[in-house]
C-alpha cells in the first residue's frame, strides 16, 4: 500500500509542476490547496530536495520548485525516494534485494514467481509515467 508520505509527495509535486516556469511555491500554499499537514509536508519536501528532485529558495519570493522538467521526472524516482523499494517483498527487489528467511529456494517459491510479475508490471507503469503525465 502506498504511504501517505508518498501520496502527499506526489500531490505536492504535481501542484508545483502546474505552476508557471520559474514560480516558487511556499509550503503553506501547497498545504492549504492540497489539504496536507504543513509540518508533514515540510518533511516530505525536504526529502525530495535532498534527493535532488526539488529546489528551494529561502526568504521573500522563496519556496519550492522543480529542479528538472516535469517530463523527465519518472515516478520510479519519486516513489523510491519517498517509499523505498517498489517490490512488495524483498526477494524480488531490484535495488533493495534481501533473501527471505523462510524460503529455502526462490526458484521454486510460488510467492516469488507471482511477486516478480507484480514488480515488473508495476515498474513498467512507473517507468513510463512522468510527473508531466500527472499534471
Amino acid at each position: 500500500m502506498l504511504s501517505k508520505k508518498t501520496k502527499y509527495g506526489i500531490k505536492a509535486m504535481t501542484f508545483i509542476a502546474r505552476q508557471d516556469p520559474g514560480i516558487k511555491v511556499q509550503i503553506a500554499t501547497i498545504s492549504e490547496k492540497e489539504n496536507i499537514s504543513h509540518k508533514f509536508l515540510e518533511s516530505i519536501l525536504l526529502t525530495l530536495r535532498k534527493a535532488g528532485i526539488l529546489g528551494a529558495k529561502k526568504g521573500k519570493g522563496g519556496g519550492y520548485y522543480l529542479l528538472k522538467d516535469a517530463s523527465t521526472i519518472k515516478m520510479t524516482e519519486v516513489i523510491r525516494t519517498l517509499e523505498g523499494p517498489i517490490a512488495m517483498v524483498p526477494c524480488v527487489s531490484l535495488n533493495y534485494y534481501e533473501k527471505c528467511d523462510d524460503c529455502p529456494d526462490e526458484d521454486a517459491c510460488s510467492v516469488h514467481k507471482l511477486m516478480i510479475q507484480v514488480r515488473d508490471n508495476t515498474l513498467q507503469v512507473l517507468r513510463n509515467t512522468t510527473l508531466a503525465d500527472l499534471v
